[in-house]
């Protein structure tokens, strides 16, 4: 292979980007995380910022440490242009973020609740205490967001190490408001069926909860086994629970997990059901397009070698 350097004309795509260099040379053999790194230097911002696409074609050229430059298919003077993508955020951190909200204020709400439900006839002080079934709803819904940011911290491993700065008002908003605020207002709020009284309704939305949990933990650790620490953004073929039945069995499970969930604030109140459905609905359609999304990519990236899934999500239906 050549080991030339080539020149490359340098374009901004969108706003005008600071001390963008006309023209960069690169080696044909060095990687194209280096042209990355390069561009970054030179203008004084971060990797994560840029997006550089060839200029052909507008064909993005990836931030790889494992792609080289000649086989992006750039030569001498080809031209690329330089996106800057704005301000970015951690994913992880926008992942916290998101999943601490429901925690906190399910647990305001809760602890509140004296002060939020009174009405004309009962007083801050006569509110009644929380029911049995509605200490389950809230232990489930707090585990549930604590296992995610504890998954978050331990397990996940990010292919993109950022998103757009303003993706973490758009992401908090789904769950601080739908998962939060929504359900913790419906849930806790005065009610005066037990558990006792819905014994046998109760042991099936707690079986579905668990199973939903540790099947999602399950497929979170088989995905995570697919990217080395060293390499992230490598990709494979998952195998294991679940992945045989669809393309995406973690969100099977999580649908699965918030069912035990909806099941349970079904029995507190027919507000708790709606509110609970709300979010259900709403977060298993986004899950259901990431899915078929992932469909696609899967059988354009490995072709014959994955075994295509009829259904994406749910077995039989989706």
């Amino acid at each position: 292979m050549a080991t030339e350097n080539i020149s490359l004309v340098v374009q901004p795509r969108g706003k005008p980007i600071k001390r963008l260099p006309a023209d960069t040379s690169i080696a044909l053999t060095d990687s194209t995380a280096e042209l990355y790194k390069r561009l970054a230097a030179a203008t004084g911002t971060s990797v994560h910022r840029l997006r550089i696409a060839k200029g052909s074609d507008g064909s993005v050229v990836p931030n790889s440490t494992k792609t080289l430059v000649a086989q992006t298919g750039l030569r001498q003077k080809s031209a690329i242009t330089v996106k800057d993508l704005g301000p970015q955020i951690a994913w992880r951190t926008v992942f916290l973020t998101e999943y601490a909200g429901p925690i906190l204020l399910h647990l305001l709400v809760w602890y509140l609740r004296p002060y939020i439900y009174p009405t004309p006839t009962l007083s801050p002080s006569s509110i009644p205490e929380p029911t049995d079934l509605q200490q389950l709803s809230l232990i489930l819904v707090v585990v549930h967001f604590v296992k995610r940011e504890l998954e978050t911290i331990f397990v996940h491993r990010f292919s993109n190490a950022t998103m757009p700065a303003f993706n973490i008002f758009k992401n908090s908003g789904h769950y601080w408001l739908l998962s939060g605020l929504n359900l913790a207002y419906f849930a806790y709020g005065t009610s005066y069926r037990t558990i006792g009284s819905n014994f046998l309704a109760v042991n099936v939305a707690v079986a579905l909860y668990v199973i939903g949990e540790l099947g999602n933990l399950s497929t979170h650790l088989t995905l995570r086994g697919l990217r080395p620490a060293n390499d992230p953004t490598a990709r494979g073929i998952p195998k294991g629970l679940g992945f045989s039945w669809v393309t995406c069995p973690n969100y099977l499970f999580e649908i699965i997990s918030w069912c035990g969930v909806w099941l349970v604030n079904a029995l507190i109140s027919t507000p708790a059901f709606y509110a609970t459905g709300l979010f259900v609905l709403v977060a298993g359609a986004q899950m259901a397009a990431w899915a078929a999304k992932k469909e696609r990519r899967y059988r354009k990236e490995f072709g014959a070698a994955y075994k295509r899934k009829s259904y994406v999500m749910i077995p039989f239906i989706y």
